[in-house]
């Protein structure tokens, strides 16, 4: 569920390449995980469930966020690209990538829909021991990929910042932001439809 490339793992990936406050980004991430895939596990997901309102309002604000993400992606593809295989183009400081990490997971709808909705109803089938194994499997997961992704980026980072590589990354990660988002628009539609 959290490995596919949405916008919290590109928010990741990019904080890697650029080494910037990475394992900060890295630790933002998995203790959101942590926290909803225990709430989802342990009730929040059937009460999300019961309440469409919420996950409307959840379900479109996150629409909202990944249009302007896949946005932001796609300008950075075509500006211009000199300097980009300098690193420290872009350095931003703590604060602002831990807002920046806790936005693309708290306004994430994916994160709600994978983490509390989807594990959450699967958790919540198990008897209270299979659950808890259940949530250690799922958060120790996430903790491994969140951080193997930021230390990887940090690793490749001269070949993920050679122009032609971050344009194509940027693009990918647009494309996927609009799809993700016109995949839930469409799901609203034949829901309320």
């Amino acid at each position: 569920m959290i490995i596919p490339i949405g916008a919290q793992n590109a928010y990741v990936l990019n904080q890697g390449i650029q080494r910037n406050h990475h394992l900060t980004t890295a630790a933002i991430c998995s203790f959101f995980d942590v926290l909803f895939i225990s709430l989802g596990v342990f009730g929040g997901g059937a009460i999300l469930a019961q309440h469409e309102l919420l996950l409307l309002f959840v379900t479109i604000g996150g629409v909202a966020f990944l249009v302007y993400y896949g946005y932001l992606s796609l300008r950075s593809a075509f500006e211009d690209v000199k300097g980009v295989t300098s690193v420290k183009h872009n350095v931003k400081g703590r604060r602002s990538v831990m807002l920046g990490a806790l936005a693309v997971t708290v306004l994430n709808p994916h994160v709600y829909l994978d983490t509390i909705v989807v594990l959450g109803s699967i958790g919540g089938q198990l008897d209270h021991d299979n659950r808890v194994s259940f949530a250690l499997g799922t958060t120790m997961a996430s903790f491994i990929w969140f951080y193997g992704l930021s230390i990887g980026a940090a690793k490749f980072a001269p070949i993920l910042t050679k122009p032609t590589v971050k344009r194509s990354i940027d693009i990918g990660v647009a494309t996927i932001m609009f799809v993700i988002a016109a995949t839930l628009l469409k799901s609203l539609w034949l829901q309320y439809l």
